[in-house]
């Protein structure tokens, strides 16, 4: 059942109204362009392009909501900097559950080449790469920060698409979570003596 904006649409924000409409059709399933847009919101079909250049500028702009989503799932643990592996744990746990609560914006965000010249986007995603960095700082200070974020990342990010392309099954949130969790705890209790 669609929520259109038609009967509400006057003068309030339309770009915000045309992002609204468009992060309901990707979530849902639903195919979009710029025109079904403007047609939900009761626009004119041009009226986007004042606010969108084309598809990939509203693609864009949906991926780096997408970024501080994530970011602020990412930090809605509130516990303070991750001390312990097991807090870096807890990120990536935030991470998969992100991708499987929403799968069709978590392969928009990450599944599409990156749009270097949108400000926007690169900055969001600046933000999640800086906390990462930050956190595993905070537990390992005398490592590479850059590295073992991307590490990090590369793990979560491996068993969300795993999830995601059924590659993995678990029957509930908390089995996937204990997943991250043991895939944390095996990928630390496996280092050699002497490293990190």
């Amino acid at each position: 059942m669609p929520t259109s904006a038609k009967g509400s649409y006057h003068h309030g924000d339309l770009r915000a109204t045309l992002m609204k409409i468009a992060m309901r059709m990707l979530e849902e399933g639903e195919p979009f362009s710029l025109r079904g847009i403007a047609r939900e919101a009761g626009v004119s079909p041009t009226a986007p392009y004042r606010h969108f250049a084309d598809r990939d500028a509203l693609e864009s702009a949906l991926a780096a909501e997408g970024l501080r989503d994530l970011k602020a799932d990412l930090l809605q643990g509130g516990g303070g900097p991750p001390a312990t592996v097991a807090d870096l744990a807890e990120l990536g746990v935030a991470y998969v559950d992100f991708a499987l609560r929403r799968p069709a914006l978590f392969r928009l965000m990450f599944g599409n080449p990156c749009d270097d010249a949108n400000d926007v986007r690169v900055r969001a995603a600046a933000e999640v790469h800086e906390l990462l960095g930050a956190a595993v700082s905070g537990v390992f200070p005398d490592v590479d920060p850059a590295a073992l974020a991307t590490a990090g990342w590369g793990l979560v990010h491996g068993l969300a698409c795993l999830h995601l392309d059924g590659k993995l099954t678990s029957t509930s949130a908390e089995d996937v979570a204990n997943q991250v969790r043991g895939s944390f705890a095996a990928i630390f209790a496996a280092r050699p003596h002497g490293v990190m």
